[in-house]
């Protein structure tokens, strides 16, 4: 597939998807969204079991490009209309892909670009990263899950002085709220997030799908109706392939060949 805002690598059970707009801090435009959708639905279709997200040059994704929007001065421009039509779905895409999602955040992660790197399952950073809720700067709101994931994974009181102040938060910092899986020195960044990659790509693909499907609809549910729904799971996967190769393996004391079926 041919892209011009973005990159597209698929190899080995891995996709890597890499926002390819440096020179604009890799800030989304119409087209970049349409790529970036275009992209996604082909990972789905790709055989792929793990996919990467990260960005090109010194920074991840500063969020939308407000040039993009071309809004003359006085006038004005539905921004819902823009999150019903573009980041909503996206945002709803990396929660429900059938995969686990590791974002390697190489620098500044602003207004959308941030809480698009909160929504994937497994968040490192660079050290020299930083998260930044930039909406308060310019009258707005949260958006791309910001108000939903921040109080969740931070508490409300930081969640609403990232929110309120548009404070930068440093990778180290995040990773002690809470809000990423580990922050990591800057030449080491794509070396740990492959290696993760890799490690997925070999796992039990529908064991870790329904643990992050079940992760996140648990918020929703009562303990009780959460058991319920654990049994049910747990009934699937014990007839998956991947559940009677991971007991022989250990019954017979070697390495497990998963195929994620």
């Amino acid at each position: 597939m041919e892209f011009e805002t973005i990159a597209l690598e698929i190899a080995g059970g891995v996709a890597r998807l890499t926002f390819n707009r440096p020179d604009r801090l890799n800030s989304f435009t119409v087209q970049m969204h349409d790529e970036v959708s275009r992209a996604l639905e082909a990972i789905s279709k790709s055989g792929a079991r793990v996919l990467i997200l990260t960005g090109a040059g010194r920074g991840f994704c500063a969020g939308q490009d407000l040039n993009d929007r071309a809004v003359a001065p006085g006038g004005s421009v539905d921004l819902g209309e823009s999150l019903e039509k573009r980041y909503n779905p996206l945002i709803r895409r990396l929660v429900t892909l059938e995969m686990p999602v590791v974002c390697a955040v190489n620098g500044v992660a602003a207004g959308a670009g941030a809480n698009i790197a909160l929504a994937c399952d497994i968040v490192l950073a660079a050290k020299s990263a930083k998260f930044i809720q930039s909406f308060a700067n310019i009258g707005l709101i949260p958006d791309s899950g910001g108000t939903w994931t921040l109080p969740r994974v931070a508490g409300q009181a930081r969640a609403l002085g990232l929110a309120l102040t548009g404070e930068p938060l440093s990778a180290e910092r995040a990773e002690a709220w809470g809000l990423i899986w580990k922050c990591v020195d800057d030449d080491r960044l794509m070396e740990e997030a492959n290696a993760l990659a890799v490690k997925f790509a070999a796992a039990p693909t529908k064991g870790l799908a329904t643990t992050k499907k079940l992760m996140r609809e648990s918020a929703t549910r009562t303990l009780d109706a959460q058991l319920d729904i654990e049994r049910d799971a747990q009934s699937a996967l014990g007839r998956t392939n991947d559940y009677r190769e991971g007991v022989a393996a250990f019954v017979e004391k070697r390495k497990p060949t998963f195929t994620g079926s």
